[in-house]
């Protein structure tokens, strides 16, 4: 499982012109499935996200996570975070996994951020063509892969 995180003071998500999603304060998370995830990549990827201390505190200092900051969560599905571009100009996506392994793992994924936050998360449409719009506070992105750990 594949992220990219962006801290936000708001972010939406919209399909053929009407919102599914938004959020204020909170964390904006593009997530891409692979054939290969587990239950133990989508509860270690949830568990860090909601851990991360990314928000400032009274300091300024990057020490608050989202759950410090009573922030929102938004996920957008992205196969295309596991596109290899190795050979030639065309990515090629054959590590992203297909929708009826990548939309059980998905919905997984927000049942565990709702969990662990108790809060609803807000999304897109799996498969959908998606225009998200959002403001990146900082800015602040980080990436995170639950096969390398140590990105």
């Amino acid at each position: 499982m594949r992220v990219v995180i962006q801290r936000v003071s708001q972010a939406s998500v919209s399909v053929n012109g009407s919102i599914t999603g938004t959020i204020g304060i909170g964390l904006l998370i593009l997530a891409g499935f692979e054939h290969t995830d587990t239950d133990e990549d989508i509860e270690w990827m949830a568990g860090k996200i909601t851990r991360l201390r990314i928000f400032n505190d009274s300091e300024g200092v990057m020490n608050l996570s989202v759950m410090d900051v009573d922030g929102q969560l938004l996920v957008v599905s992205q196969f295309t975070l596991h596109a290899k571009t190795k050979k030639g100009n065309r990515p090629s996506y054959v590590q992203a996994a297909p929708p009826d392994i990548a939309i059980p793992l998905y919905e997984k994924f927000m049942t565990m951020l709702e969990k662990i936050t108790g809060k609803r998360v807000e999304r897109g449409i799996f498969g959908a063509m998606m225009d998200v719009s959002l403001t990146n506070a900082g800015p602040v992105t980080i990436i995170m892969d639950s096969k390398n750990r140590d990105l």
